[in-house]
């Protein structure tokens, strides 16, 4: 840390952030055998093939930041390829079929743009409202059930990964989800993660148990954990930053005008891929609508401030965000413990992580053809 009356993150502005890390070659098929260590669970495939899952490959992780000039993101990542990647995880660490499943399908209810929906609906607090169709889904698509009979698997086994601590468990624990959406979301948004790392990274994670008896990803080494943990915290506080908040609620205020001017129907979020929806209010629409669509297409920069500036000229934004954290389980001579237990190094970085705050505004000028 800097020093005890600053917090670490002041330091870094947004452009920083997303060039810490030089460029380097990222490839998602040999991220996912890193996962599986070469014990490819080969039952998946025929799940991964139905629409229900092929849908979410035109759905991505990033919540719409491929599509503003705002982020620099490196490559695409779906939220299929996500759920293979989670899937992968259980089933190194559980060779369980259920749990496994339930991690590949937990989120086929994520609408188009993932999070941007629950911006669209008021919840950026918990951004949990994307979940709530997700057993019905599972339950109604009858190609999936029957799958699941023939391999002797109930629905109620997979319909809710969260009944499975190491699939899913409450921040600031470390989950199958947690570990494998950062692995990618730092290597999209500012290059932290390469593959060798990952695989280092990855081949010391065990399952141990913790304070509550529960299953739960641990490190065996204090030195990776705390190299994790300090990357898991920069690309979280990437994810409260102003800039981060204005691109999600702004495209998620889009979306809704683009329904009340019917360019869009609510169900085009279940069906249409990213690119697709794109294409259909690309250029369409009124002249309000379309000075919000192209803010956000050719947005560079936003301004940071303790006042809401005039309404004529930007759109605001002021609210608050889920904060993704990680205070893993460490395995040390003593006993298993809490990163911040034995780090202090740690501790004052998830202290400033807590206590970091954007300015109260974050407000971007709007576009202009002059």
């Amino acid at each position: 840390m800097c020093n005890k009356n600053s917090n670490y993150f002041d330091q870094f502005t947004w452009p920083e952030i997303l060039h810490l890390y030089p460029e380097s070659s990222w490839d998602i098929k040999a991220y996912h055998q890193i996962l599986c260590r070469g014990d490819y669970p080969d039952f998946l495939d025929k799940y991964i093939q139905l629409p229900i899952m092929q849908r979410l490959s035109g759905v991505g992780l990033l919540c719409g930041s491929d599509w503003t000039k705002l982020f620099h993101n490196r490559f695409f990542y779906s939220r299929l390829d996500h759920s293979i990647g989670v899937a992968l995880i259980i089933w190194n660490f559980t060779h369980d079929k259920a749990q496994t499943l339930a991690g590949l399908f937990h989120d086929v209810s994520t609408p188009t743009f993932s999070h941007v929906s629950d911006f669209r609906k008021g919840d950026a607090l918990t951004q949990t409202i994307t979940e709530e169709d997700n057993s019905s889904l599972v339950r109604k698509d009858l190609t999936l059930t029957k799958l699941l009979e023939e391999d002797g698997i109930k629905v109620e086994q997979v319909e809710n990964y969260h009944i499975y601590p190491v699939a899913d468990n409450e921040i600031p624990q470390l989950s199958a989800d947690r570990l494998e959406y950062m692995f990618p979301s730092g290597a999209v948004l500012e290059g932290s993660w390469n593959l060798e790392e990952i695989e280092k990274t990855y081949r010391d994670i065990v399952v141990l148990k913790n304070e509550s008896n529960q299953d739960e990803l641990a490190f065996k080494s204090l030195e990776i954990a705390q190299n994790y943990c300090k990357k898991f915290c920069m690309t979280g506080h990437l994810l409260q930053m102003n800039e981060d908040k204005m691109t999600l609620h702004l495209l998620g205020q889009i979306m809704n005008r683009a329904v009340e001017e019917g360019l869009l129907q609510e169900e085009d979020f279940m069906q249409l891929s990213e690119s697709q929806i794109i294409e259909k209010i690309d250029n369409k629409g009124s002249q309000n609508f379309q000075k919000l669509y192209k803010t956000f297409r050719n947005m560079e920069c936003i301004l940071h401030s303790d006042i809401e500036l005039p309404e004529d000229e930007y759109f605001n934004l002021s609210l608050k965000v889920k904060l993704r954290y990680i205070n893993p389980l460490v395995k040390t001579e003593s006993g298993v413990k809490r990163l911040n237990e034995c780090s202090n190094v740690s501790k004052s970085l998830i202290d400033d992580f807590l206590h970091w705050e954007d300015k109260k505004f974050g407000s971007v000028k709007y576009y202009s053809e002059k």
